[in-house]
């Protein structure tokens, strides 16, 4: 299976999608179903998120062994260390390389809910530049490590330049491209790339984005990420909420506009937060493809 570094040099311009692990047998069938589908779009690779202190870990890393077997659709596998020690990160990376994951997302991640106040100690990791120079100690070039990026700047961050400075250390360790939180207006990527640029982060910075389907859902989601809501999509989605119809078709169009304004302004790709489904996703690729043959 290629790593992302080796698809990176034959595609200046990439699509992605992100699933995450089902928890119910319902919502296993569901996201079979939708792989198929999705699966069958003109996308790169896809990515499989990972749960605090290792709580999907058995599912996302099936996930992505099935998908890569299945689809041969090179897949990411987050990887959070919340709570994991060096000893046991160590051990779940070989189990990974073992079984042909050769691409990761590396992150700290967040505590659990049941243990909100987690203090990590000398034998966890306590950020995640530490988790990324881990692997490339142990593991050299073998897997193709991503970080994660936040265009207004991480929750924990005091400003966004100090939040640039962040970033530029887990490059520094060995990152080797950015995937970023999502965001609304454009003008956030755009400048986020200008930051990291003048600190002389050459890396590939792929934006995050994330079709709005349910308004209520999106802003609750994007206050607990300390992603912003700008006023332009209260006015379109607000008066339709409860109106799922209208919503799904107003967040398409959204989508694809911003789609289109980020690759014309040189983004090197979208990266999709599909949550776990195939529309609207599935039209906006189609639609970006028409646009860009």
């Amino acid at each position: 299976m290629k790593k992302l570094t080796e698809i990176f040099q034959d595609r200046p311009r990439t699509f992605s999608f992100e699933v995450f692990p089902p928890k119910t047998d319902k919502g296993r069938e569901a996201l079979e179903a939708a792989l198929v589908e999705l699966a069958g779009l003109p996308f790169d690779f896809m990515s499989v998120t990972y749960g605090a202190g290792g709580s999907s870990r058995d599912t996302t890393s099936s996930l992505v062994r099935a998908i890569q077997d299945k689809f041969s659709l090179p897949a990411v596998h987050h990887f959070t260390c919340v709570l994991h020690t060096r000893a046991q990160v160590k051990a779940i990376l070989d189990d990974l390389k073992s079984s042909g994951v050769r691409n990761l997302l590396a992150l700290r991640g967040d505590p659990p809910r049941d243990e909100p106040d987690w203090v990590p100690g000398p034998e966890n990791f306590k950020y995640s530049s530490e988790l990324v120079a881990f692997i490339r100690q142990h593991y050299g070039d073998h897997f193709a490590v991503g970080v994660a990026g936040f265009p207004e700047g991480h929750l924990l961050a005091p400003d966004k330049s100090f939040d640039a400075g962040i970033l530029k250390k887990k490059i520094a360790a060995g990152g080797d491209f950015v995937m970023t939180q999502l965001f609304f207006d454009n003008a956030l990527y755009f400048d986020y790339v200008k930051r990291l640029r003048a600190l002389g982060v050459e890396a590939r910075v792929i934006p995050g984005v994330l079709p709005i389907t349910n308004y209520e859902g999106a802003v609750n989601f994007c206050k607990s990420c300390g992603a912003s809501v700008p006023d332009a999509v209260h006015r379109i989605f607000a008066p339709l909420a409860g109106d799922k119809d209208q919503t799904l078709a107003a967040g398409t169009s959204y989508a694809i506009k911003q789609c289109r304004e980020l690759l014309a302004g040189g983004a090197p790709g979208i990266h999709f937060y599909t949550l776990n489904k195939v529309e609207p996703v599935r039209t906006i690729i189609q639609e970006l493809m028409r646009s860009l043959t």
